[in-house]
């Protein structure tokens, strides 16, 4: 009887609230998505319903032991979580709350699927050519995390991708070499960006300055990077702070790919 009255006092504050709890949880889940986090995050939530069975069902002892755990799950959460949290806060930090559908453009939870329109074949063909040739460079393709704070260290481009284009923006001899190029939906909106560092992660000395800068933009973003390596011509594929390893050109286009759409 009660449930039913329950049910019956349901009024719109209560769906706002339903609504806005489905939409944290997808954002959160879209943030650990394809990382080591999204085991923790199903183990949690594992534990905190045996919590709730032990407590139905009178168990004392193990409602304390998990009572105990429940209540400095916040700490955990943010011990844990800490990259993830803070892609997020930086999602929501860069958010342009003063430009026309700056805040409806982040939260695009409604559209059936977000395109990102870069081409993975153009920016995997220029690597290509470019490792023929060892000629270093290192592209940061763009997914949701908005990136006009790197974009801002660099020179602003609005210049559609292209072969020939990447090839001339990372020739030795061009003034827009140095640093990094953000892409975003297929066009280059920065040349020579200057990269967080990371220099706390052990990598084989056979990688520099670039993957290192690669390492530290995805760890603390959700963006990728392709990595061309001027010593060796090997191209790295980088993606939440780690190399993602490829079988051959068109498996690197087709994980690219997935991890953008």
């Amino acid at each position: 009887m009660d449930i039913f009255e329950d049910v019956l006092n349901f009024t719109i504050i209560d769906i706002i609230d339903v609504v806005l709890v489905a939409i944290l949880l997808y954002y959160a889940y879209r943030l650990i998505k394809g990382t080591v986090a999204i085991n923790i995050f199903f183990g949690i939530v594992i534990i905190y319903l045996l919590f709730l069975l032990v407590d139905a069902l009178q168990m004392q002892m193990l409602t304390k032991i998990l009572g105990g755990f429940m209540s400095v799950g916040i700490i955990a959460l943010i011990v844990v979580f800490q990259p993830e949290i803070r892609k997020f806060l930086l999602m929501v930090g860069s958010t342009n709350i003063g430009k026309k559908g700056g805040v409806f453009k982040k939260l695009n939870f409604l559209k059936t699927q977000s395109v990102n329109e870069t081409e993975a074949e153009t920016v995997v063909a220029a690597c290509t050519k470019m490792g023929s040739s060892k000629t270093g460079a290192l592209i940061v393709l763009e997914r949701n995390n908005n990136l006009d704070f790197l974009v801002k260290t660099g020179d602003e481009m609005n210049i559609t991708v292209t072969q020939p284009i990447l090839e001339s923006i990372f020739f030795k001899n061009s003034p827009l070499h140095d640093g990094a190029i953000i892409i975003a939906n297929n066009v280059v909106k920065a040349t020579r960006v200057i990269l967080p560092v990371n220099n706390e992660k052990t990598i084989p000395e056979r990688f520099g300055l670039r993957h290192r800068a690669a390492i530290g933009v995805t760890e603390k973003t959700d963006a990728l990077a392709v990595v061309v390596s001027e010593e060796t011509g090997q191209v790295s594929y980088i993606k939440n702070g780690e190399f993602e390893m490829y079988k051959n050109t068109e498996d690197l286009i087709e994980q690219i790919k997935q991890d953008l759409a």
